[in-house]
């Protein structure tokens, strides 16, 4: 296991959760606090998108309904669906713009669809006890509301990858389909900086790596979880840092990312 001393600094309070393992192997190849449970920002959708595709193994639900946002579910920043003259989509459609653009209108809507007890329910159905997606998307946050859109930890991240990739809770289709979705993120400031790949097009190999992953940003989050692969080895990760709110310490948290980026871009590449 790389060692880990001096990669993960503590300026401005920063906390971290990470987790790199060979799919595979099962070898861990960075290891830092991996239990500790932190803020995860959007990462948690990650839920929400697998107990949709759970309802449509299930029978009970089609990725082809249409549902129809509300005003009230109309979130800007985060996502594209705001900036569309269409109000119905597909859930497919919705699920797809969650996972490429992390779209908060479309986080909202689904989550009004499917219910967020639902989702929190399956959540913990699947062994995951430290690890959830909270609320739904809140601007600004009222009283009593939770304080945190998601929570996880690195280790239970790294295994939701590692079944995902194996297909051990959804059907082959349906994993394929959650892996397509979050191939198509376009965040790939964190750890993902390090593959050099394209942002727009890189579920396939590019470079000889193929990645999909999902990413959790607000002031003083950054959180980063996927699969990365070669064509002889796989290599599900997390990082997640949360630092002091009030305080910047943006720019060396997102360079040791990238760090831990390159030693999994030499792992795979070993």
């Amino acid at each position: 296991m790389e060692a880990m001393s001096g990669l993960f600094p503590d300026a401005h309070g920063t906390r971290w959760s990470v987790l790199a393992v060979d799919v595979d192997s099962g070898e861990e190849l960075l290891r830092h606090d991996a239990a500790r449970v932190l803020d995860t920002a959007s990462i948690g959708k990650v839920f929400l998108l697998h107990r949709l595709l759970a309802e449509a193994d299930a029978g009970t639900r089609s990725l082809e309904d249409r549902v129809t946002r509300r005003p009230v579910e109309w979130m800007d920043n985060s996502g594209l669906w705001y900036l569309l003259q269409a109000d119905s989509l597909s859930l497919y459609d919705a699920a797809a713009l969650v996972g490429a653009v992390s779209d908060n209108a479309a986080t909202n809507t689904l989550c009004r669809v499917i219910g967020l007890d639902t989702v929190q329910e399956h959540t913990r159905s699947l062994g995951y006890v430290d690890s959830a997606l909270d609320d739904v998307v809140r601007w600004p946050l009222p009283p009593g509301a939770p304080r945190t859109l998601s929570h996880a930890s690195a280790e239970e991240l790294v295994r939701f990858v590692m079944r995902t990739a194996r297909a051990e809770d959804l059907s082959p289709a349906s994993a394929d389909t959650l892996q397509r979705w979050l191939g198509a993120g376009m965040d790939l400031s964190m750890v993902a900086s390090a593959f050099g790949l394209d942002p727009l097009a890189h579920y396939f190999f590019d470079r000889g790596i193929w990645l999909w992953n999902k990413t959790g940003t607000i002031s003083n989050v950054r959180a980063d979880a996927g699969l990365v692969m070669s064509g002889e080895r796989r290599i599900a990760y997390a990082v997640l840092a949360n630092w002091r709110r009030g305080a910047d310490a943006r720019d060396g948290v997102l360079a040791s990312m990238r760090e831990v980026g390159d030693r999994i871009r030499a792992s795979l590449q070993a």
